[in-house]
């Protein structure tokens, strides 16, 4: 795997760790860290400063059926995934939970880019892009965070390169341009808590039916 050079922020990581990062950031977070070594590490940090904090806690009593509903679930857990879950090999495992083994469903948003929606609720949503080679995404804005993750190729966007492994975290001040390097299609995972901002006009009006 090429070198990542873009990485979570403390912030995301430590609310990751915490459990208090939302739903379709937690996904991406989670595939960034099954590719990123120094991320994960840094993630293993924050989680023994967690454990030492619980165990300064006082304890607290269980009742008898919580502890026996508890193990009954760890009885019930397979300990391997069934095989038709396994994601193919170019997604991270935190994705196999979306799509078997013959990979996700795309659809085409125009401009020969696709994406394939893995999830979207009351928080967001997460989706898959596959755009081509030398392609841009039409220029747009954001009205919340927008969490990218590079699975394939690169990208390029306000002069920076994002390739395999890559974060990128865009805020409500960011406007770009992604555009796919010239090489190869550029595959991402990505996650919004609101509607993207586009600037061109004929985006913005079907912009619903493409749910971006």
């Amino acid at each position: 795997m090429s070198t990542i050079h873009h990485h979570i922020d403390d912030t995301s990581l430590a609310s990751f760790a915490a459990g208090q990062l939302s739903y379709p950031y937690a996904i991406v977070v989670a595939s960034h860290l099954a590719m990123c070594p120094s991320c994960r590490q840094t993630h293993a940090s924050h989680m023994g400063v967690g454990g030492a904090v619980l165990d300064t806690l006082p304890e607290a009593e269980v009742s008898h059926d919580v502890k026996s509903g508890v193990m009954g679930m760890l009885d019930d857990t397979p300990a391997d995934p069934p095989a038709a879950r396994l994601a193919p090999a170019l997604y991270p495992g935190p994705l196999s939970m979306f799509f078997g083994e013959t990979g996700p469903k795309w659809r085409n948003i125009g401009l020969a880019t696709k994406q394939s929606i893995l999830w979207e609720g009351d928080e967001g949503s997460v989706r898959l892009l596959h755009i081509p080679a030398g392609k841009p995404v039409p220029e747009h804005g954001h009205s919340g965070p927008e969490y990218t993750l590079v699975l394939k190729g690169n990208y390029q966007a306000n002069g920076e390169v994002f390739g395999v492994g890559d974060l990128e975290i865009a805020d409500d001040d960011t406007d770009h341009t992604p555009t796919a390097g010239p090489e190869e299609p550029c595959i991402c995972l990505a996650a919004t808590n609101a509607p993207l901002r586009f600037r061109s006009r004929v985006v913005s009006m079907i912009q619903p039916l493409l749910k971006i």
